[in-house]
């Protein structure tokens, strides 16, 4: 099999996520980066529409042993059969309750958080006169507050006891996104203390959004 293409932009945390799995995984695997700012965002292009209709990042292209192309979108669905395929360093708990607590940590962050980040809605919320950085601040705050109650319940090292899971994946660009618009992170103590755990690990260095292949460079 050739190496999977991961269609990414530095700073998309749902792309930030599967990097960090395919890290965590040491799976070798080609980027390919989609600016969703220049010329007005190349997720809109026809050529990018080709590989993802939704116009969204990330996608990942693979090739079965069949020779035969598929096209995967949507962090979650990419990550899950990252996970089927590839089950070392496994990123789901084996106790049952630790595997539905991380994943509805995952969802969280994933369904309740960090869709209003979405640049499409900041955009129209632009365009509607609402400050969309007061908007993501206030909303994150406030999610946070929440998730800060969760994990105090919950983790050990990391977001379930101590061993890395997908909660954790999906934990680090959200905090990643916190810091971006600004959120007061010493109100959350316990979801600091595991992101900056976590960002000592390789894996989650080398997914970083300041090291990756389309990351504006310093003048």
């Amino acid at each position: 099999m050739s190496k999977p293409i991961l269609y990414s932009y530095f700073r998309s945390s749902c792309s930030y996520r599967v990097r960090i799995v395919l890290q965590l995984k040491n799976i070798p695997f080609e980027y390919k980066a989609v600016s969703l700012i220049k010329d007005g965002g190349e997720q809109h292009s026809s050529q990018y529409r080709q590989v993802n209709p939704f116009g969204f990042v990330p996608a990942l292209v693979i090739t079965d042993n069949d020779g035969k192309t598929h096209t995967l979108f949507e962090s979650m669905a990419i990550i899950d059969y990252l996970e089927q395929k590839y089950p070392q360093n496994s990123i789901y708990p084996k106790d049952l309750i630790d595997r539905a607590s991380s994943l509805a940590i995952a969802e969280s962050i994933t369904s309740g958080i960090q869709p209003v980040q979405n640049l499409e809605l900041l955009k129209m919320l632009e365009k509607m006169g609402i400050d969309k950085s007061k908007w993501s601040k206030d909303w994150i705050t406030g999610k946070f507050q929440s998730l800060e109650k969760v994990l105090e319940t919950t983790c050990g090292k990391y977001c379930i006891g101590n061993t890395i899971s997908i909660a954790d994946i999906c934990l680090v660009p959200q905090v990643y996104n916190a810091q971006r618009f600004e959120v007061d992170m010493s109100k959350f103590p316990t979801i600091t203390r595991i992101a900056n755990e976590l960002e000592k690990n390789e894996a989650f260095q080398k997914a970083h959004p300041s090291v990756q292949p389309d990351t504006p460079k310093a003048s």
